[in-house]
């Protein structure tokens, strides 16, 4: 049974994961055909660079009186210049991610490692390329990097939250909390974690995606480090004979066997004495992405042998008690009996 549904629920998840990457796999031939024709076009800037670039330019040569060519030529040599730069650190950052996302791929904390440093490529290249476009087109970037270092105490002082999330999320990514694809607990809420960013992270839950800021995120339970433990409560008859029963489980036990646990299931003894029936535990150890797959199976195992080994588990009874009133005879009040002798000297 737990074998079907988790065959069920890989499949399913394969058919969704083929169809991102279907989307994805369009989306970057696109983008790679598109970035193919600008890294051609950037070549034959440099193959005819003294006809774009030099003295005697193909866009000095106009004469017109039309003031609209006339600066359209004028801008030109530094629209194509841009259109170069642009286009080399597109290449650069293509491959550079490409590279990082095939090195850190193989482990999950490789992959939200290679991904922080994917995001700081992205920040870093766009910041730089700001620069060099506005230096192309004349804007003075010396007096726009002298004054970072006042623009960024104002943004500091401004921002300080922003800051400690990007503070605390280089301390989860270092520190190695939690991975993407591990289940943690976060304020009650169970996820597993599908991004960490430099500011959020992300936790998916039933199709649900929950975004904390890194500097939000207190005390986490990793749910994902170790084994986690499954649990199975049952109550018996206060009529059973526990020694039977204890005879029959570890007789039959060890015949029971569910898919995705990963160590023996195991019977921990009597745990309550309830109102109805005494409660004994059961339990094993499995991942923590199908516990309650494994949960479910286990509970359904346990009560099959009690079933067929004939041990009975209790109803909720309630005992009721009824005190016995004993009946006297009716009593006549005084007054009505007063009233009653004086209607019979009346009438005498």
């Amino acid at each position: 049974m737990i074998s079907d549904e988790l065959k069920q629920t890989e499949q399913e998840l394969k058919k969704e994961v083929d169809s991102v990457k279907t989307k994805f796999m369009s989306m970057g031939k696109v983008k790679m055909a598109l970035l193919a024709l600008l890294a051609v076009c950037t070549a034959l800037t440099f193959i005819f660079y003294n006809k774009l670039f030099g003295e005697n330019n193909v866009f000095e040569i106009y004469n017109g009186d039309s003031k609209f060519v006339s600066d359209l030529c004028e801008i030109m040599p530094r629209l194509i210049r841009s259109v170069q730069i642009v286009t080399i650190a597109l290449i650069v950052i293509t491959v550079l991610l490409w590279s990082v996302k095939h090195v850190f791929r193989k482990t999950p904390r490789g992959i939200t490692v290679g991904g922080l440093i994917c995001s700081l490529i992205r920040w870093v290249t766009a910041i730089v390329l700001v620069i060099v476009v506005l230096a192309v087109w004349g804007v003075d970037t010396t007096a726009i990097i002298a004054s970072a270092g006042v623009l960024t105490l104002v943004i500091g002082l401004g921002l300080q939250s922003l800051i400690a999330d990007v503070v605390a999320g280089l301390f989860i990514i270092f520190e190695n909390e939690f991975n993407v694809g591990d289940i943690i607990t976060v304020d009650g809420f169970r996820g597993t974690v599908v991004s960490i960013g430099i500011r959020t992270t992300k936790l998916e839950q039933l199709g649900n995606i929950k975004i904390l800021n890194n500097s939000a995120i207190h005390g986490v339970l990793n749910q994902t480090i170790m084994p986690s433990t499954v649990f199975s409560y049952v109550s018996i008859s206060y009529s059973e004979d526990l020694s039977r029963v204890e005879s029959i489980i570890k007789e039959h036990l060890p015949e029971i066997k569910i898919d995705g646990t990963v160590s023996d299931i195991v019977y921990d003894g009597v745990t309550e004495l309830g109102a109805s029936g005494v409660t004994v535990r059961f339990s094993t150890q499995c991942h923590e992405s199908i516990i309650y797959d494994v949960q479910r199976a286990l509970n359904a195992k346990i009560k099959t042998m009690f079933d067929q080994n004939g041990i009975e588990i209790p109803f909720n009874q309630i005992v009721v008690h009824a005190a016995e009133v004993a009946q006297k005879p009716a009593q006549i009040p005084a007054a009505a009996e007063e009233d009653v002798q004086k209607s019979e000297k009346e009438s005498v």
